[in-house]
């Protein structure tokens, strides 16, 4: 299991001190069905039309946490001699909203009946974008979704579990092996065993809020690119789709030298 999520600086900016700005685990991902091997990678999708944004918002602190936050926040603040005058007395009166403003110390009367949400960062986004969620933590009740502009939700997990997905890698059975010969057809295939669905889960469970999203990559079939213009691929497609049992193509067998393979390529 892993988590990301990064504590939101100060209004105005300022030094980041990795003492006081430390990692949260937000979303965590169960990969125990991924697929793992040296020769594993990412899905290349061949069209995409969703991106995970750079930033969302979700349940971040209790009372107690988010008045701790902000007192070591303060230090830092405080000891910061590059925090231009106004960021510094914005962020002040951030503060003190949560203290005698809006709220009370920090909504302590509610302990256990909500949550404070705030801003977390996709550590995969360009950096600079991933700030554009600027919003001061704000309260929710327990099962109240925030009506909020890129609040978590179970596509934004179903799109972080995307970005885990690793395809393992598949090695192609040819036959003949080797180099292929010109005009005899080469043979391709793969064992049902080898070729497997692979899925990663994303999941939140904090603050009344308890929101997961499972994304499965299947495989559907073999494409098969010779490299050359002078070459007849076996289906003319060059797309060898998986068969009942999970197997693609036929492996290759003595006397069929000269049949035409239902998944291979020819070279002219």
């Amino acid at each position: 299991m892993a988590g990301i999520g990064v504590d939101r600086p100060p209004a105005g900016g300022g030094q980041k001190n990795d003492d006081i700005y430390a990692q949260v685990e937000v979303i965590k991902y169960d990969t125990s069905k991924n697929g793992n091997g040296p020769s594993a990678g990412p899905v290349a999708a061949v069209q995409a039309d969703w991106s995970p944004p750079p930033c969302w918002y979700a349940p971040r602190w209790n009372p107690d946490e988010l008045r701790d936050y902000y007192q070591r926040t303060y230090q830092a603040i405080v000891h910061d001699p590059g925090m231009p005058p106004e960021a510094r007395n914005k962020w002040n009166e951030e503060r003190h909203n949560y203290i005698d403003g809006d709220y009370e110390d920090f909504n302590q009367e509610k302990e256990g009946e909500g949550m404070w949400w705030g801003a977390v960062q996709n550590p995969n986004a360009p950096f600079e974008e991933q700030f554009a969620c600027d919003r001061v933590p704000f309260w929710a009740d327990n099962g109240e979704t925030p009506e909020v502009e890129n609040i978590i939700t179970p596509e934004i997990l179903a799109g972080l579990a995307y970005e885990q997905i690793k395809v393992p890698g598949t090695e192609v059975s040819l036959a003949p092996g080797g180099k292929s010969k010109v005009n005899l057809p080469t043979w391709a295939w793969l064992d049902g065993g080898e070729f497997k669905p692979v899925s990663v889960t994303a999941s939140l469970a904090v603050g009344g809020l308890d929101m997961s999203a499972t994304t499965t990559a299947t495989p559907k079939s073999l494409r098969i690119e010779p490299g050359t213009k002078d070459a007849r691929l076996h289906p003319a497609s060059g797309e060898c789709t998986i068969n009942g049992d999970g197997s693609i193509g036929e492996p290759y067998a003595k006397g069929k030298a000269e049949q035409e393979p239902p998944c291979g390529v020819t070279y002219l």
